[in-house]
C-alpha cells in the first residue's frame, strides 16, 4: 500500500510540477514577488498531494522561539521534504543551497529568481565570502537566512560534521541563530522512493545570541539540534499515530 501511494504521489507531483512550470515560464520575467507567489502555489499543491495521496502531514512546534527580526535559521537536513516546507515556515526566506540545484530546469530557475544563495562547494573560501556578502544584503532587506548546517541530507541516526558555512554567517552577520530539529527522514528518506504516512514534526529551539566564539557556537548549535532530533525519534517510535502505524 505504501509503495502504491508513493507511486501515485510521485506521478501526480511530476505532472503538477512540469505543468505549472511550463505554463508559467513568463513569470520569471515579472517582479520577484510574482515568482514568490507562484512558488507558494506550487508548494501548496505539493503538500496537498502529500497529505491526500501519501498520507503525510506535519506540525511545527516552538514558534515562540522565532526571532522578532531577521535571523539565521539552522535546520536539520534529512529529506527533500525539508526544502519544500521552508516557504511555508517563512514569509520570504533566503535559503543557502548547493550550487547544483541552480542548474535544474524550472526549479533552479525559480530558486535563482527568488534570490536564494547557491554555493559552489569546490571553491570553499571564495564561496563562503560570496555567501556572507549576499546574506548580508538579504538581511538588510528584511529577509531571514536559512541554512542546512550539515550541508547534505543525512539518514536518521547518522552523524556528520557541521560545515563551516553556518559559523561564517553567525560570525559575520551579528544576528541570532535559531536551531531547528525535525524527523522527516523517518517518513521520506534520503534517496528513498517510499513516502511513509504519518506526521513529521519540525521544532524551533531557543535562539543562540551573537557573540560566541566559533567552537562554543558550533558545539551549542550541534547539541541543541541533535538532542531534539533524537527526542523526536523516540517520540515517533512510541506513537503509532505519528509513524502512520495502525
Amino acid at each position: 500500500m505504501i509503495w502504491l501511494r508513493s507511486l501515485a504521489f510521485q506521478a501526480a507531483f511530476y505532472v503538477w510540477t512540469a505543468g505549472l512550470g511550463l505554463a508559467t515560464l513568463p513569470v520569471l520575467l515579472l517582479p520577484r514577488r510574482v515568482a514568490l507567489g507562484l512558488a507558494r502555489l506550487w508548494i501548496d499543491g505539493t503538500f496537498w498531494l502529500l497529505s491526500s495521496v501519501a498520507g503525510l502531514t506535519y506540525e511545527v512546534r516552538g514558534e515562540a522561539h522565532r526571532a522578532d527580526g531577521p535571523a539565521i535559521y539552522a535546520i536539520k537536513h534529512q529529506s527533500a521534504w525539508d526544502t519544500l516546507v521552508l516557504l511555508r515556515l517563512f514569509r520570504d526566506p533566503t535559503i543557502v543551497i548547493k550550487g547544483e540545484l541552480a542548474w535544474m530546469p524550472f526549479v533552479g530557475w525559480y530558486l535563482i529568481r527568488l534570490g536564494m544563495i547557491p554555493i559552489d562547494r569546490r571553491s570553499r573560501a571564495v564561496a563562503l565570502r560570496r555567501m556572507v556578502r549576499t546574506a548580508r544584503k538579504r538581511l538588510a532587506a528584511g529577509r531571514d537566512i536559512v541554512v542546512f548546517p550539515e550541508g547534505t541530507r543525512t539518514a536518521p541516526g547518522e552523524r556528520v560534521a557541521y560545515r563551516p558555512g553556518v559559523a561564517a554567517l553567525y560570525a559575520a552577520l551579528d544576528v541570532p541563530v535559531v536551531p531547528m530539529a525535525l524527523d522527516s527522514g523517518l517518513y521520506w528518506g534520503r534517496r528513498e522512493f517510499a513516502k511513509r504516512p504519518g506526521r513529521i514534526v519540525v521544532t524551533m529551539l531557543p535562539a543562540i545570541a551573537p557573540g560566541l566564539d566559533r567552537e562554543p557556537f558550533m558545539d551549542l548549535l550541534r547539541d541543541r539540534i541533535e538532542s531534539e532530533t533524537a527526542r523526536l525519534y523516540e517520540e515517533a517510535g512510541r506513537s503509532g499515530e505519528r509513524t502512520g502505524a495502525r
